[in-house]
């Protein structure tokens, strides 16, 4: 079976990131814990570091993508699970994620959260641009386009050449798979992390998330 190392790119996660790490541990499947600490300036990747997982360490804040790569570059694992690092003991859940894949019914798997009964996101335009960019340019609906919650093939990564930096890394990685043929799948998954919600901070993130998707549809549109 081939071996699968589980990528968490992580910044100034310290109350959760040794929650994150000890769960994803304990899942079935899993090689290596490797978590890319993305300048953090708390203890993240001391906490990461004790709770059992390898840590690489960025010079600089580069973002989730720049994280990513960095991330491919440390193993050599055939099969990668990439997670976001504030999932907490609900980490666990993700090892569904591998089933599809250690199966061979699938390139990618998707996870599909769902926000918390009473909880006030935002307003959906990120989620329907990312929706729209990938339905037009890689033609398929695809229900949970932004989740950072996959498990890929190595090979599927190789072949498009990476990660996209900024926001819109999922969005790119989920059109340029699909243009390339390869098999994705979407798993419901009961995971919880952090929401921004409608908040000053929340409505700036989304609007940093906004741009830089829009970015990436434009740049990934004729890619191949």
């Amino acid at each position: 079976m081939d071996r699968a190392t589980a990528l968490i790119p992580a910044f100034n996660e310290e109350n959760i990131i040794g929650e994150t790490v000890k769960a994803v541990l304990g899942m079935p499947g899993i090689d290596e814990v490797l978590v890319i600490d993305d300048g953090s300036d708390d203890e993240t990747p001391i906490i990461a570091y004790n709770a059992g997982a390898r840590v690489v360490q960025m010079n600089k804040n580069s973002g989730k993508g720049a994280a990513m790569n960095r991330g491919i570059e440390e193993t050599d694992a055939q099969i990668l699970l990439i997670i976001d690092a504030d999932l907490g003991e609900t980490a666990a859940e993700t090892y569904r994620l591998l089933e599809p894949i250690f199966a061979g019914q699938a390139d990618m798997s998707i996870a599909v959260m769902k926000a918390p009964d009473g909880h006030k996101a935002g307003f959906g335009f990120v989620m329907k641009l990312a929706r729209w960019g990938i339905k037009k340019y890689g033609g398929t609906v695809v229900t949970a386009p932004i989740s950072g919650q996959r498990a890929i093939r190595r090979k599927l990564i190789d072949d498009i050449g990476g990660f996209e930096k900024g926001f819109g890394v999922e969005t790119a990685l989920t059109i340029d798979a699909l243009r390339k043929g390869y098999k994705i799948v979407e798993v419901p998954l009961p995971l919880t992390h952090r929401l921004s919600g409608r908040t000053l901070k929340g409505f700036v993130h989304r609007g940093e998330q906004f741009i830089d998707i829009a970015r990436a549809i434009w740049l990934h549109r004729k890619k191949f």
